[in-house]
């Protein structure tokens, strides 16, 4: 592969990793729509005048409504979702739960392109294997809905990666800004909604997980992730949640205090099976 291939999946592989603690840090001030409206909505307007002083046009009128598809997607209906689930599931268990997203990112990508081979098919059975052993996990199995929400994250995340691609306005670089933008308007909508209202004072975790997150995840991984989509097979693009689970589950024991049953060890390693699975069958 190119070097610069490689090295926006080295970067979004330890970046997105240690997305999860981030959010558990933030989720001590932020509510989790307002703290992904937050997210987005700063990295997205930084980022948008930042390739416009650059010289990038704007967007059209399309593009934008493109983008509010996409984004609703991405931001709502993924990372949105994984900070509600994240309220009641642990750091480890979260990425494990969202490791399922190359799965439903190839399943999504064969309504257009081709449908899983025999092999991906079995990547699939296996990793949602790998989710019903987690409902024997304690942690799991007292707040179900919480793996439930997680598991809509990833499954709409996945639609949001390969929609992403169908349209042309949104090969832009400047649809990178856009798309945060508007999934941070619509993250507000449902805030509002919802009734969130910000903890004052806000913690010095919660203001580190939100720095984290706007410029680290948000302003450097998802432009590098859009880049990958554009670049590299869907299956491929996806795969850095492999590695999610190892580290969120190494930070949140180290900095967070949470820990890990062997049932949820051995759920993680029957569901990165069936990931990898996946990920050999684009392979060949």
């Amino acid at each position: 592969m190119k070097p610069r291939i490689l090295f926006a999946m080295a970067v979004i592989y330890a970046v997105w990793g240690s997305t999860f603690l981030a959010n558990r840090f933030s989720l001590e001030s932020f509510p989790p729509f307002l703290l992904n409206a937050v997210r987005f909505l700063s990295a997205g307007v930084f980022l948008y005048i930042f390739l416009r002083i650059r010289g990038e046009e704007r967007m059209s009128l399309r593009g934008w409504l493109q983008s509010f598809l996409v984004g609703g997607l991405l931001f709502v209906g993924g990372s949105g979702l994984l900070c509600v689930g994240q309220q009641w599931v642990a750091s480890g268990l979260a990425a494990t739960l969202i490791a399922t997203v190359p799965l439903w990112t190839v399943l999504f990508a064969g309504i257009w392109e081709r449908l899983p081979s025999p092999m991906e098919w079995a990547g699939l059975v296996l990793g949602i294997a790998g989710v019903a052993i987690l409902n024997l996990e304690k942690g799991i199995s007292g707040n179900p809905m919480g793996a439930v929400v997680i598991i809509g994250a990833a499954v709409t995340w996945g639609l949001g990666s390969v929609v992403n691609n169908r349209f042309k306005e949104l090969g832009k670089p400047i649809a990178s800004a856009t798309e945060m933008i508007a999934g941070g308007l619509l993250l507000l909508v449902a805030s509002y909604f919802a009734g969130e209202r910000l903890s004052w004072p806000i913690t010095p975790r919660a203001a580190i997980g939100m720095f984290h997150l706007v410029v680290f995840a948000s302003i450097i991984g998802f432009t590098l992730y859009r880049f990958l989509l554009r670049e590299v097979r869907p299956a491929l693009a996806t795969s850095y949640a492999l590695a999610n689970p190892v580290t969120a589950t190494v930070l949140g024991t180290l900095f967070a205090g949470e820990a890990l049953s062997t049932i949820a060890l051995a759920s993680m390693a029957v569901i990165l099976a069936g990931v990898t699975l996946v990920f050999r069958a684009r392979s060949f």
